[in-house]
């Protein structure tokens, strides 16, 4: 079977069924970063307030709400409907976005300037690829010390190893990798999505947050560490430029389908079902993420 993502030049006139495999591909590749940020953004943000030790059901939907909203500006207006529409013949990401701006022939001035700020973008890009997977991988391993407390000293050395072998196979491609993420990312989605789903259910009140009143709230009261906080919940978005970046892979409409119909509502259900558990009890502040599985 001829890999679907070789077909992504044409996918504006693709099938049904090719749309929908090279959508589930992308919940592979393109959502693996920003799909990782429940495991620690609202740890990471309730530990940020300058109350920490002290926060209300207010302050946990004004961080709800932040995130919420921040979702909403920066991944869905921002990337989805913005920056997915400045690409070049097809491609996306920040050289593509220089190499648009110097097709139109500008002076030398402007040519300067454009190619003195691609190379701070693609600065900060690579940055970012060095800073988010070793914070998301590692999130993940620290768990194992909450059940296997002895398995501490090999937390480091295990997360070295994954992102070791992560980047073994990318010689291998986007396409193979998608057929092998891709599934394992839709299983995280839906299994933090349900969990999620049934705290907000026991907990109805965290859809409060829903109203960006209480967003304000927190960053009127936020006071000197307000930029802390902020730097928190960027968090919440990481791997959104992989919207763009990505597009020359999968296509606008796959991503688009796929950060629409399920990624997002799967996200907004995980960190509600987070927020509703710590609304419930604030001891789960500590760990919110794994607050919303059973023990098993």
């Amino acid at each position: 079977m001829k890999n679907p993502i070789s077909r992504v030049r044409g996918s504006n006139g693709a099938s049904a069924g090719q749309t929908a495999m090279l959508s589930m591909a992308a919940v592979g590749i393109v959502f693996g970063d920003i799909g990782t940020s429940p495991l620690y953004v609202l740890k990471v943000s309730l530990n940020s307030l300058p109350f920490h030790q002290s926060f209300t059901n207010t302050h946990v939907l004004g961080i709800l709400s932040l995130i919420t909203w921040s979702l909403f500006l920066v991944v869905t207006v921002k990337y989805l409907f913005l920056m997915m529409r400045m690409d070049h013949r097809g491609e996306g990401g920040v050289l593509s976005m220089v190499a648009r701006g110097l097709a139109n022939r500008p002076g030398r001035t402007r040519k300067t300037a454009m190619l003195i700020l691609g190379m701070i973008g693609g600065a900060l890009l690579l940055g970012d690829g060095f800073v988010t997977p070793a914070i998301s991988v590692l999130s993940a391993t620290e768990n194992f010390a909450l059940t296997l407390p002895n398995a501490k000293p090999y937390l480091i050395p295990l997360a070295i190893s994954i992102l070791v072998f992560i980047f073994i196979i990318q010689r291998y491609g986007t396409g193979r990798i998608s057929t092998l993420f891709g599934p394992i990312m839709i299983l995280w989605f839906l299994a933090i999505a349900v969990f999620g789903l049934i705290a907000i259910i026991n907990q109805p009140d965290v859809l409060k947050a829903l109203n960006p009143i209480y967003a304000f709230k927190v960053i009127r009261n936020g006071g000197w560490q307000l930029p802390i906080l902020v730097g928190a919940i960027v968090l919440c978005v990481t791997g959104a430029e992989s919207l763009y970046a990505d597009m020359g892979h999968f296509g606008r409409t796959p991503i688009r389908l796929a950060w629409l119909f399920f990624v997002w509502p799967c996200l907004m259900l995980a960190y509600f079902g987070q927020g509703a558990m710590v609304i419930s009890d604030h001891a789960y502040a500590s760990q919110p993420f794994l607050s919303v599985f059973p023990d098993g």
